[in-house]
């Protein structure tokens, strides 16, 4: 592709950090830390840019980026939760897309993060096996378990109206409320 302007480097940016947001918030469940991410990795993408050959192939480099950013940051402690001193107000009556937003959100976090990585990868972003292999940096076989994994951890978290309905989608509930 060879030597960036910043008038396409803007272009990109614009164009894919809506999306690489939502990615990372869903990894991570916090919107100032996937801001984090996201920062992260369109900076190591303008220090690749000139040795990136296919500009298709952005969004893949992007996803890898983030992901790999994301896991490795996890394991560092400065991330782990810490208590606070009050807890904030939730409304109790009835329960809405907000309320079961929520409810999958906290559910989502229970879920180990490769197995997380694999269930946004593949459900939120509709990226194939292959593609989300490759983010990851391990093979079909691998995102095929953590995948499962994931579902069956995801499901055992969540109350049984949050279920898909047996002859639908799986997905379906989970992308409407994310």
């Amino acid at each position: 592709m060879g030597s960036i302007s910043e008038a396409e480097f803007a272009e990109v940016y614009l164009g894919r950090a809506r999306a690489m947001r939502r990615t990372a918030y869903l990894l991570c469940g916090d919107w100032h830390r996937a801001e984090d991410l996201v920062q992260s990795a369109f900076a190591r993408l303008y220090a690749a840019w000139p040795s990136l050959r296919d500009s298709g192939a952005l969004d893949a480099y992007l996803r890898k980026t983030l992901v790999r950013i994301y896991i490795d940051e996890s394991r560092r402690a400065w991330h782990r939760e810490r208590p606070s001193e009050s807890v904030p107000d939730v409304a109790v009556e009835g329960r809405g897309d907000v309320e079961d937003s929520i409810v999958l959100r906290q559910a989502l976090d229970s879920v180990p993060r490769r197995q997380r990585a694999c269930l946004v990868l593949r459900f939120f972003d509709d990226c194939s096996v292959e593609t989300t292999a490759d983010a990851l940096g391990c093979s079909v076989g691998t995102v095929k378990s953590n995948t499962a994994r994931g579902l069956v951890a995801l499901r055992a978290q969540l109350p049984p109206e949050l279920l898909p309905v047996p002859g639908t989608p799986s997905s379906a509930p989970a992308r409407s409320l994310l």
